[in-house]
């Protein structure tokens, strides 16, 4: 019993806690600024759990619409450039062929001109007037075509004009 007594306090003692208190407890305005400032910061934490939704609803939005949207758009933009370093590789090679064709049509140039010139010296200085403006036959040359590629085994003729021809 003794130690129950000593447990509770003692009633001159909870006057004593209470008069402190209360002396920390503001006054009449200063409480009206006090709830007026808990009261605005309340307004302002829904604000801000306002804009919390908002940015999670969007962020859900992202994730189950845009960003599916985006990886089918990467998958396509692959095909893409797939057929781009095909069409680049496709144009080497024609550049090479062209090349190539362009070099022996100099060569073949160079060659007709010399043997036809000196011919044609050879025979007005003959002066054999029938000859004057005749060609000879044999110093005309064959030229064999190199294999090259062929335009309709890359773009096949079902698929050229098709698409891009205007109804």
């Amino acid at each position: 019993m003794l130690q129950l007594l000593r447990e509770q306090p003692e009633p001159q003692a909870e006057e004593s806690g209470a008069q402190r208190f209360a002396l920390c407890l503001p006054l009449g305005e200063e409480v009206k600024e006090v709830e007026e400032t808990i009261e605005e910061m309340l307004i302002r934490l829904d604000e801000f759990c306002g804009v919390t939704d908002v940015i999670r609803s969007d962020t859900s939005q992202i994730l189950d619409e845009t960003i599916p949207l985006i990886k089918a758009k990467v998958v396509e933009m692959h095909n893409i450039y797939a057929k781009v370093d095909k069409l680049e590789a496709f144009v080497k090679m024609v550049g090479r062929h062209v090349s190539f064709l362009e070099e022996q049509v100099l060569q073949a140039e160079g060659n007709h001109s010399t043997v036809s010139h000196a011919v044609r010296k050879l025979l007005q200085f003959a002066a054999i007037p029938s000859f004057k403006n005749k060609h000879t036959l044999s110093a005309q040359h064959t030229y064999d075509l190199p294999k090259l590629y062929r335009t309709e085994d890359y773009f096949p003729r079902n698929y050229v004009g098709t698409k891009y021809q205007s109804h």
